[in-house]
């Protein structure tokens, strides 16, 4: 199968953003009057970002998943995504359930492929995603102000546990390891939330490398601290809620630090006034995402967790760091 063979037989489909399709040199978008283009490009590497084990459909699923919560995070309407990948050699089984798991989820917001690029080498997936968010409108992580809440969407903390089990660190019963591993394998991306949220929360940003790391890139953008409870947040764990949780030997301190450190949730973290608790409960169940809050707001620098009773946690976390 040549280059451009695989290309016409898996990735080539038509599109209505792109008056030239897949076949050009260059993707054309134009957004509407009045609105601003979206753009966010995420590499996902075998062995860095997902286990050689994935089947083909999630991997493909996941690809575009953690571009399409880059533009939930900054309120955008996908439109479009163009799609780099490299392979070791062109196998029909695997294109077929990668460019599935793709272009359902792809199908499922409205985002179609207008480009890309092929190549041989060692797996490697880079997909480009473009969006749309009226000027102004857009939610980034420098708007957060002392008072505002907290609040996180979804579960967090489930996809870490997946990979301990994956890694030999911990053993969970089936039923448990199912959920996580579905959970790391194929995360939901919360784009109807992030529209949702437009209006109300003045800051956001998507929890990929783990909470704690990632809300400290909103706090120092916005130049302000946050008070969390470590407590609601660990309660956001979804396998905490199953009926075998009893059967696994996980703790509240091992929750604790798979939900505040554990990356790989692609959730929602985001602030917004006080005054605002209605509309945000309301944008998440327009959304269908359960939203909790989780801290408050402050002018003092840093992130300082506390438990239910709110006392102080001395807990050492780091988030996920290609580099660290």
């Amino acid at each position: 199968m040549s280059e451009f063979d695989l290309i016409a037989n898996y990735f080539t489909r038509p599109v209505r953003r792109s008056p030239l399709g897949v076949g050009d040199d260059c993707a054309l978008l134009a957004p509407a009057p009045g609105m601003q283009l979206a753009v966010s490009s995420d590499m996902l590497l075998e062995g860095r970002h997902f286990l050689s084990t994935v089947e083909p459909a999630r991997l493909g699923h996941k690809a575009l998943a953690v571009n399409l919560s880059d533009l939930a995070a900054c309120g955008a309407k996908p439109l479009a995504f163009t799609l780099a990948l490299a392979l070791p050699s062109a196998e029909p089984a695997w294109l077929e359930g990668f460019s599935r798991g793709l272009f359902a989820l792809a199908d499922a917001h409205g985002c179609e492929l207008v480009g890309g690029d092929t190549t041989r080498g060692p797996l490697n997936i880079c997909v480009t995603v473009f969006g749309e968010v009226p000027a102004g409108a857009a939610l980034l992580r420098s708007g957060a102000r002392a008072g505002d809440d907290v609040w996180v969407s979804g579960t967090l903390g489930d996809a870490r546990l997946a990979l301990d089990v994956f890694r030999g660190r911990l053993a969970l019963p089936q039923a448990l390891f199912a959920l996580a591993r579905a959970r790391m394998e194929t995360p939901a991306p919360r784009v109807a939330l992030g529209l949702a949220l437009r209006g109300i929360a003045t800051s956001a940003i998507d929890v990929s490398d783990g909470l704690v790391g990632d809300l400290g890139h909103v706090l120092k953008a916005s130049g302000v601290g946050a008070r969390i409870d470590a407590d609601a947040v660990a309660g956001r764990v979804a396998l905490a809620a199953h009926p075998a949780f009893a059967e696994s030997a996980l703790t509240v301190p091992a929750l604790r630090t798979c939900a505040l450190a554990g990356g790989d949730d692609y959730e929602l973290a985001f602030t917004a006034p006080p005054s605002l608790r209605p509309q945000v409960l309301q944008a998440g169940a327009l959304a269908g995402t359960a939203v909790t809050r989780i801290g408050t707001v402050e002018a003092q620098p840093g992130t300082r967790l506390v438990d239910a009773a709110g006392a102080a946690l001395d807990l050492a976390l780091a988030s996920f760091d290609h580099f660290g």
